[in-house]
């Protein structure tokens, strides 16, 4: 996946922007911008990216992007058949973190949006919201310019104080995005998200950009704190749980699909980072998307 600056620039000069949209699929693009991203999914489904998460999404889910954090919400295929007559649904907020003012969350009052939005660099996924607050962010498309600000104001207050949440992308991958605009990780990491289902060894991503494998190893290393096996793992055990989500395979042919050459392998690899087997996975995300489509009906 190639990765898209979108300028997200308010034309009209505005502290922030509230689009309410309705699309037959969201942007299928890997994108980042300077502005935080507060996303509310009404109607859909598909597989979120955010940095080097990869997890199913819902309607009734809410996330917080930070700047310059690359995303993507990838619609299940059924959302692109030509007889589709589904729809991608979402409130989404866009406005910088000063966006009233360098000052203003510098005050002890706001220290808790601060601490949020500080944490919005990985991306959150918040759990278990309740209706208020889901009501709160539908109404935002239809207030006045003034009461935006206000109600996001509120909206995000209630949000710092939501202790059930999820970070999303891993500190790894954030250190390695924001600390340096070195091209040679661009074509890293789109070298990476394209073939990491088939085998590879560093020694083929240091050749794909013109580094022997000692220096490419100690530069990667630099980068990531941890060695590029380990940031390979991440990635397709993230790709695993997508498709032991969808349950449109057997988890033998899972393992191979994404790149492991051997069950035993994927099974370790997966319990390592996942803390379960694939069954077990499998197990507790079915039960708990079951519990989670009752909370939003």
């Amino acid at each position: 996946m190639k990765l898209h600056f979108l300028n997200r620039s308010n034309k009209e000069h505005k502290s922030l922007t509230v689009s309410h949209s309705i699309y037959d699929n969201f942007l299928k693009v890997w994108h980042y911008h300077e502005e935080l991203e507060l996303v509310f999914i009404q109607k859909s489904s598909g597989m979120r990216f955010v940095g080097d998460s990869i997890e199913k999404f819902y309607s009734g889910d809410v996330v917080l992007i930070g700047k310059n954090l690359p995303h993507m919400w990838l619609n299940e295929d059924k959302y692109f058949q030509n007889d589709a007559t589904l729809k991608a649904e979402a409130i989404s907020v866009h406005f910088k973190k000063d966006f009233l003012g360098d000052k203003f969350l510098n005050v002890p009052e706001t220290e808790q949006i601060s601490q949020l939005l500080h944490l919005a660099v990985r991306g959150i996924k918040f759990n278990n919201l309740n209706e208020k607050l889901l009501q709160n962010l539908k109404d935002l498309a239809q207030l006045d310019d003034t009461t935006q600000i206000i109600s996001l104001l509120e909206i995000l207050n209630k949000l710092s104080r939501h202790t059930n949440y999820t970070l999303l992308s891993s500190s790894g991958f954030l250190n390695s995005f924001h600390k340096t605009e070195n091209k040679r990780l661009d074509k890293i990491y789109e070298y990476v998200f394209q073939n990491f289902n088939t085998p590879m060894s560093s020694g083929d991503v240091a050749e794909n950009i013109g580094m022997n494998k000692s220096a490419f190893s100690r530069f990667f290393k630099k980068i990531h704190r941890k060695p590029f096996t380990k940031y390979l793992n991440e990635i397709r055990i993230g790709y695993a749980c997508k498709l032991l989500i969808e349950n449109k395979e057997s988890i033998t042919a899972i393992a191979y699909l994404c790149g492991f050459n051997n069950i035993s392998n994927f099974n370790r690899q997966f319990k390592l980072l996942k803390n379960s087997s694939p069954s077990s996975y499998l197990e507790f995300y079915s039960k708990n998307k079951t519990e989670g489509k009752k909370s939003i009906e």
